[in-house]
């Protein structure tokens, strides 16, 4: 399954984004599906993740309570909400699908798309 990211730009502190991810080529609903990021000068880190049926999501602490994600395996597509954002969420977001339940790690993703770019100003 192929992955492209896209609904990034810029926003002013406070305000929101909500960034898809669309699928093709394969069975999207077979996978976990989960949005990374990277800053400038840092290394790529988990920000939350959804089970195959989207039944369950977990989310890193910077993101709890301002993130959401969901999808939507019939248009085959990935969202993540973000509200409240502030200059640390600068960064280039990427999606990437999973085999393993319940992962946060970089390593046990695979099909990373090209990332959006959130640029969040002060």
């Amino acid at each position: 399954v192929q992955l492209q990211a896209f609904g990034g730009g810029l926003v002013q502190a406070g305000g929101s984004l909500r960034l898809s991810c669309a699928a093709s080529g394969g069975t999207f609903s077979n996978y976990h599906t989960g949005w990374f990021r990277q800053a400038p000068g840092k290394e790529r880190e988990f920000v939350a993740a959804i089970s195959k049926s989207g039944g369950t999501t977990y989310y890193a602490d910077s993101a709890k309570g301002r993130f959401t994600i969901s999808r939507d395996n019939a248009k085959n597509t990935a969202s993540l909400q973000m509200n409240s954002l502030d200059p640390e969420h600068t960064a280039l977001y990427y999606c990437a699908v999973s085999r393993i339940y319940y992962s946060t790690t970089i390593g046990s993703y695979e099909n990373w798309g090209h990332g959006t770019l959130v640029t969040v100003s002060s």
